[in-house]
């Protein structure tokens, strides 16, 4: 048995105590004011997209972009079912986004179309098809990256573009007795595509009527005039000489113009009374409660501007103004060619991660990308475009995510913001507070709602670079 502990044994000495000849500081700060700050917020960003879009003050709610008459579409993306290595399938309805076959809508057809394609794996290196090669084959790329080449006047190789998921091979074929391939496509990565046989789809396209029909108007599209943007052309002469009679026409209108509405971002402030009234010194509570959540409905405003689906960049630039990088990172080389599609580019938008990523591609070559001057911050820039950090644009699992190009402004026919002022209790431009009442638990309620949105004037306003490879690349 354990013998007991006395107390005088089992106490601790006491430990030798400060002896203090004046007042501690400890004891004097009950009696001192302590200086403060303003509550502080981490998930506050320079949200550069908002101070550089120009903002269009619209009184109706609603904003309409009326364009000419479009006769060239755009490419379009396919979407597929997976249920498993073997057992891959395109969705029926998404093949409407192929330029052939937009607008089409006999869906017992599309799924017929649909049923007819075979999955093919692809590895890297193979030349899917040669340029003047018979076209035998339609194809959909379900996975991988190809890139489309052909021969110069030289004998070199000229790189065209690059091919990704949901981009199709085959319409150029269309309206063609003998058709034949323009250019050569290669596989960079190992990927999958489904394959159509070409007879079989012209067989079937005799055999219904309603597709045969969607094929002619797709041929007679093609050959109405057009100038390089794909608009219905307007007839005129140029260089002649002597009393030749001119040609008379005009310029036709979109007769089925996009509107915008203003969507909007909400949320109820809550308030105690009691914190309202007594606790306002040296900073008044309501107002900091109400900057902090003014702040988190920008950030919220700026996150729909880049990710909506019915307004948000990354879901409304034009499939025709999306590229592919030539090998993972985004290079110099990928940026001169997102530039080069458009005019006046006002600026990028990229996520920290993607600049990072571009400038160790700038190291690699030796170059230095410059800066310019925005409002009073120096900006690292490209060809004079400055590159924005703008943290909205996510990163995909695989490490991959996007760069944005934008021209800006309704004079330059380019993107703008939308929004409305002079709303009632309007607190900052198109964002007022309302004061809800005072519930029985004495609680305040304010109604914070902030109205935006964003219009793409003409397609070529905003281009994407993707598949941008952020991750670190081996040397």
């Amino acid at each position: 048995m354990t013998a007991p502990v006395s107390s005088s044994e089992s106490a601790p000495e006491p430990a030798d105590e400060p002896q203090f000849t004046s007042l501690s500081t400890r004891a004097a700060r009950q009696l001192a004011t302590t200086t403060k700050s303003e509550p502080q917020m981490q998930a506050i960003t320079s949200r550069w997209l908002l101070k550089c879009l120009p903002w269009v003050d619209i009184k109706g709610g609603a904003y309409r972009v009326n364009r000419r008459l479009q006769l060239r579409i755009g490419r379009g993306r396919v979407q597929f079912d997976q249920n498993g290595a073997d057992d891959v399938k395109v969705i029926p309805e998404t093949l409407t986004e192929l330029p052939a076959l937009r607008g089409y809508s006999d869906l017992a057809a599309l799924r017929t179309i649909s049923s007819r394609f075979r999955v093919r794996e692809v590895r890297a290196g193979q030349v899917l098809v040669d340029a003047g090669q018979p076209v035998t084959e339609a194809y959909l790329v379900v996975h991988g990256r190809f890139t489309r080449y052909t021969t110069g006047k030289y004998g070199e190789q000229e790189v065209l573009g690059v091919i990704s998921d949901g981009d199709g091979l085959g319409d150029e074929a269309i309206g063609h007795a003998d058709p034949l391939w323009l250019s050569s496509v290669r596989a960079d990565t190992a990927g999958v595509v489904l394959a159509l046989n070409w007879d079989t789809l012209m067989s079937f396209v005799e055999r219904t009527p309603s597709l045969r029909a969607q094929f002619d108007a797709f041929t007679d599209r093609q050959r109405l005039p057009m100038n390089r943007k794909g608009e219905a052309d307007v007839p005129m002469e140029a260089g002649h000489v002597g009393e030749l009679t001119l040609p008379g026409g005009f310029v036709d209108y979109d007769l089925a113009p996009r509107e915008y509405e203003l969507s909007l971002t909400q949320t109820v402030l809550r308030v105690h009374t009691r914190v309202a009234d007594l606790y306002n010194n040296p900073m008044n509570q309501t107002e900091q409660q109400l900057r902090l959540t003014i702040e988190e409905i920008r950030e919220r405003q700026e996150w729909e501007l880049v990710n909506n689906r019915e307004f948000g960049l990354l879901h409304n630039i034009d499939y025709g103004q999306r590229i592919s990088t030539f090998s993972g990172p985004p290079t110099p080389d990928d940026l001169d060619e997102l530039l080069s599609m458009r005019r006046k580019t006002r600026l990028y938008l990229a996520h920290p991660k993607a600049i990072s990523a571009f400038f160790r591609q700038c190291n690699r070559r030796g170059l230095v990308p410059g800066t310019v001057n925005v409002d009073g911050h120096e900006m690292p820039a490209w060809r004079g475009v400055p590159l924005f950090p703008c943290s909205k644009i996510p990163i995909s699992p695989e490490h991959t995510t996007s760069i944005i190009a934008l021209r800006t402004g309704e004079k330059d026919q380019g993107v703008v913001g939308l929004h409305q002022t002079g709303i009632p209790e309007e607190y900052e431009p198109s964002l007022n507070v309302r004061f809800m009442g005072v519930d029985s638990t004495a609680i305040m309620s304010y109604l914070v709602t902030a109205y935006y949105s964003m219009a793409v004037l003409v397609p070529d306003a905003a281009g994407i670079l993707e598949n941008v490879q952020v991750g670190w690349m081996p040397e």
